[in-house]
């Protein structure tokens, strides 16, 4: 999360095995799994929720709220990195705020959706980190802008990036969506009966999978 995000895209130079075990399944999941074992067996989803804060915010509404900015801030950061692995790095950023997002709504649609979506991200994110590196290594292309036309030498790397993009952007019939959904559903729900703080947190998630779509199309339009 922001501020404390700065050594993510630094270690996106690493090879792509390396990068994408930092970015996609070891260790930066390592910090989303510790904050919901804290959330879950520490707390509970309950105490989070209603643990006053300063200024009369609780816990959980503060937790949701630095990760809705997070994600919103990565993403339209993403947009401007014309690297494709910083890019993939920005949306990394990005992507773990949905789980700290989720994390922080009241009920178990939230937490459901927040704890699918680790899985979901590690799956889909490695398969992008690996897309990348097999044109870097085949075609030394590091740079979208460089890209024109170079799904026709690699359909499948290309075809692999567009599934795992479509499943990062939480388009139905893919991971990514079922684990959004839940959130959403989460959100919707804490709006309704608790506070409607809350649906800033569900215009979020809807404006990021918006601009996920626009940080990705232009790599698969591109190629």
């Amino acid at each position: 999360i922001m501020p404390l995000h700065q050594w993510l895209p630094e270690a996106m130079v690493a090879p792509t095995p390396v990068s994408g075990l930092l970015h996609a399944v070891a260790v930066v999941k390592s910090g989303a799994f510790g904050v919901s074992r804290v959330v879950l067996d520490v707390f509970g989803p309950e105490l989070v929720f209603d643990l006053s804060l300063p200024f009369g915010f609780s816990a959980g509404l503060v937790l949701s709220t630095i990760g809705a900015i997070t994600l919103t801030a990565a993403s339209i950061i993403a947009l401007r990195k014309d690297h494709l692995k910083q890019r993939l790095a920005y949306s990394t950023v990005s992507q773990l705020s949905y789980i700290i997002l989720g994390l922080g709504l009241y009920g178990w649609y939230g937490l459901v959706g927040a704890l699918l979506h680790i899985p979901a991200h590690a799956f889909m994110k490695l398969t992008l980190f690996f897309c990348a590196g097999n044109l870097h290594v085949s075609t030394h292309t590091d740079y979208i802008s460089e890209m024109a036309g170079i799904g026709k030498r690699m359909p499948l790397t290309m075809g692999a990036f567009t599934v795992a993009s479509l499943g990062m952007a939480g388009i139905p019939l893919l991971a990514g969506f079922v684990s959004k959904y839940y959130m959403l559903i989460g959100g919707i729900r804490m709006g309704a009966r608790l506070t409607p703080v809350a649906y800033y947190l569900v215009g979020a998630l809807l404006l990021s999978g918006v601009l996920n779509i626009a940080y990705f199309w232009p790599v698969i339009y591109t190629a």
